[in-house]
Parts: structure tokens; sequence; C-alpha cells
């Protein structure tokens, strides 16, 4: 009789296949924050004697250069992360892919908050680690598991599934 395997060995089996889907979605997040960067800094700076189109408006182009960020990094995960999963509608998995990024960059700003303003860790180093390290952290793993959970299931239709459980028989 074959022994029964470990409960790490049995964890493994179940998350192994989470590497390369996370590796795509780093890579597609990374993606992501240097479009985010690149066009923020062409609005704001980008034209003769470095003055943007937007140049006295930082937020304008900051809500702007993550628009294209999102539009991009959705686009990225859906036909390369999960290209592996049936394509839903998109007008179903975008204004949910847009909630969650929301969400997530909520979550960066709590860290940032709690940190600078609760716990009065102000300095530089302080508030890079908590908003862009921690922050952005909890935000990138959060959407990892709600892309997976939400967005791009697998489903045609609108029902989410739930990825642990496997592909149905049918396919």
């Amino acid at each position: 009789m074959p022994a029964e395997p470990s409960a790490l060995a049995q964890l493994y089996d179940r998350v192994r296949h989470l590497g390369p889907e996370a590796t795509k979605f780093g890579i597609v997040g990374l993606t992501g924050v240097a479009v985010q960067i690149i066009v923020f800094n062409l609005l704001r700076y980008a034209g003769p004697g470095y003055v943007g189109v937007l140049e006295d408006k930082p937020i304008t182009a900051q809500v702007i250069a993550i628009s294209v960020a999102t539009v991009v990094t959705y686009l990225g995960n859906r036909h390369w992360t999960y290209r592996h999963q049936e394509k839903g509608r998109v007008a179903r998995e975008l204004p949910i892919f847009v909630t969650l990024n929301a969400i997530a960059i909520g979550i960066g700003a709590a860290c940032l908050a709690i940190s600078h303003y609760l716990l009065g860790l102000t300095s530089p180093l302080a508030d890079n680690l908590s908003g862009n390290v921690i922050g952005l952290g909890l935000g990138t793993l959060f959407r990892f598991w709600s892309y997976r959970r939400f967005v791009f299931t697998g489903q045609v239709g609108a029902a989410s599934v739930d990825p642990a459980s496997g592909p149905p028989a049918s396919r």
C-alpha cells in the first residue's frame, strides 16, 4: 500500500501551477508600473522646456496614467497571464478588474495612512516601506487572488468559479 503524501507535498501539488502564472502576473504588473510612470512623466514634463500638456495638473496626469496602465495590465493578464482560461465577456471582466484595482490601491493607501497618521512614522523611508513595500505587496497579493477568483475565471458567463476546484469535467 503506497504511503499517504505529506501535507507539505499535498500543498505543493495544489499550488505548483501558480509559479508560472505568478511570474507572468508579475511581469504584466511591472509593465503596468512602467507604463504608469512613463505616461505620467510624458504628460507632466515632455515638451519644449520640459513642460508637458498637464504640467500644472499632476492629479489629472496621474489619473490618466493609472487609467492607461490599467488597460495595459488588463490586456496583458487577459491575453497572456490567463490565456489558458476561456475568454469571458470584456463587458463583464473589465469593470470587475477596475473595481478590484481600486480596492488594491486602497489597500496600499491604507497601509501608508496607518503608518503615517496613526503610528506617526513620517520619514521618507517609513512612507516608502509602508506604501511601496507593504502596501504594494498586500495589494499585489489581493490582485493575484481576486483576478483568478472573480475576473479571469475561465467561464464565459458571469458566474465565477473556485480556481482550486479545477476546470469542469467537460473541458
